[in-house]
């Protein structure tokens, strides 16, 4: 899976895998920082497209190789 990610304030981001949270089933994406760091969010939040100074645009945007 490992496709790295650009957070929308600058951030790179490699997507670790898929998890799914074990009290309610919500689906999560595990991620890695560029400094080692890892990161959990709920699928939902990752993808979602959010508002920034009037402009939409996605949270995490997928880079090319």
């Amino acid at each position: 899976m490992n496709t790295r990610y650009r957070h929308y304030k600058g951030g790179l981001y490699e997507l670790v895998c898929e998890a799914t949270l074990e009290s309610d089933l919500t689906p999560l994406i595990i991620y890695r920082a560029a400094d080692g760091s890892i990161w959990a969010r709920p699928k939902a939040v990752f993808f979602e497209q959010i508002t920034v100074d009037g402009k939409t645009l996605q949270r995490f945007t997928a880079l090319d190789d």
